[in-house]
């Protein structure tokens, strides 16, 4: 299983030391890290994290894979992509992405989503994808749904994210689903 693919504007692959500054910078950024659960306190912790995501195995059952979203001729880095890989077999693979605030609203993120569904389905063999976006996350809602995800559960107060209690939508999409799409 590998990390890497491209699109019509976007290269998406792993994270390099050279992108720790604007990673701290993007991540850091209210209107960006607002529903993120991880917030860089530093360009250090940003470089850290960069380190131990090189030392992790893509595709390792129980993990979180960050990969970069380059500009495919600039290699610029745009924005990030979270997988989850499930511990178990049966389950689903989630989705999370961040962008840097300039570059959002340019479809940069669907694109990079629905060639990581694609691969998710075609490639990794996965059946099912998950979002799990805070209700309030309405940029985030309107990606999913724009790709054909379904809101299937809404969790009230779920759980604490810094410091308030906040609910959790679960959107769903099934291989069938995305190869039926028009």
């Amino acid at each position: 299983m590998e990390g890497r693919f491209e699109t019509a504007r976007l290269y998406v692959d792993g994270l390099t030391s050279g992108d720790a500054a604007l990673l701290f910078a993007y991540r850091g950024d209210e209107a960006v890290a607002r529903y993120q659960g991880w917030r860089p306190a530093d360009e250090a912790e940003a470089a850290d994290f960069i380190r131990s995501q090189a030392a992790q195995v893509f595709g390792e059952p129980g993990s979180w894979c960050q990969l970069a979203i380059r500009d495919r001729v600039t290699q610029e880095l745009l924005g990030d992509l979270g997988v989850h890989f499930p511990a178990g077999t049966d389950d689903p693979i989630e989705f999370g992405i961040s962008l840097r605030r300039e570059k959002q609203g340019m479809g940069y993120a669907r694109e990079a989503m629905a060639a990581a569904l694609d691969r998710a389905f075609r490639e990794w063999g996965y059946r099912r994808v998950i979002g799990s976006v805070d209700p309030r996350n309405v940029s985030s809602i309107a990606l999913l749904q724009s790709l054909g995800f379904r809101q299937e559960a809404h969790h009230v107060e779920s759980y604490r994210f810094r410091g308030e209690w906040v609910d959790d939508v679960i959107y769903a999409l099934l291989a069938r689903e995305w190869f039926g799409r028009p």
